[in-house]
């Protein structure tokens, strides 16, 4: 008991105040990074939680459907919808590729119902030697379709301003669902339809939505920031008794 009070005496003296005082700074700011890192774990269970609902939960057909406001519990959601293509306003997402294979994506609006309304559906990836007007012909569908798919949220880059679109722009580097709706004679959805798959191996490839479910490594980073925390708070208070033993022998 006397050496720790000897120790606890010295760590607050005139020659070791005020690195203890740092010390002691630096692991509440280490403790608080492995706080951080257990929010974000809570965060993300919470996100996979509503991700799973989605999941669970039976196609939303979105004629009539009433959407709500926070778009991100749709996300990945399966929908379906009834309509007819406009192919031509169809748009390209260019510099795609597959497996490998250079090639673009067919971005077509499903005119709805009502008349009215539209949704953009990812309709599936074709090669860049497609990539023209004959070769687009060749996965023309016309007629009403009745399609299932996954909703994608909008690809709109942050704290981008949409300004109106005056030409009309056929290829795209992402689905910003705003800007491309300047262009368009009717009201989208504010989100794509990523087409699910048919399974017969042809033309548009498509591929369902990757889901990641798991919870990533924050618990496994938190750990690490507690134990630099404890490591540094020891092994300054063991320097420091050290310091003092080497002292009194000499």
């Amino acid at each position: 008991m006397k050496q720790i009070g000897h120790l606890l005496k010295a760590l607050f003296s005139r020659r070791w105040w005020w690195v203890t005082v740092l010390v002691v700074i630096m692991m509440i700011v280490l403790a608080r990074l492995g706080f951080w890192q257990l929010e974000r774990l809570e965060q993300r269970r919470a996100k996979n939680a509503i991700l799973s609902a989605a999941l669970a939960a039976s196609p939303l057909d979105l004629d009539g459907a009433t959407l709500p406001e926070d778009l991100s519990s749709l996300k990945d959601r399966q929908v379906t919808a009834t309509g007819e293509y406009d192919l031509e306003r169809q748009i390209i997402l260019i510099v795609q590729n597959w497996q490998g294979r250079a090639g673009v994506h067919l971005i077509t609006p499903l005119i709805l119902a009502d008349g009215d309304t539209a949704v953009l559906v990812d309709r599936g990836w074709i090669p860049e030697a497609d990539n023209n007007p004959a070769g687009h012909a060749k996965y023309r569908s016309q007629g009403p379709v009745t399609i299932e798919g996954f909703v994608s949220l909008s690809q709109a880059l942050a704290r981008e301003v949409v300004s109106e679109v005056k030409v009309p722009q056929k290829e795209w580097y992402r689905v910003d669902v705003a800007a491309i709706e300047q262009q368009m004679p009717y009201e989208l959805l504010p989100f794509y339809i990523l087409q699910a798959p048919e399974g017969n191996g042809e033309l548009p490839f498509r591929s369902e939505p990757q889901i990641d479910l798991s919870e990533g490594s924050h618990l496994g980073y938190a750990f690490q920031w507690f134990i630099f925390s404890l490591g540094l708070g020891i092994g300054y208070v063991l320097y420091v008794g050290k310091t003092l033993k080497e002292k009194d022998s000499t």
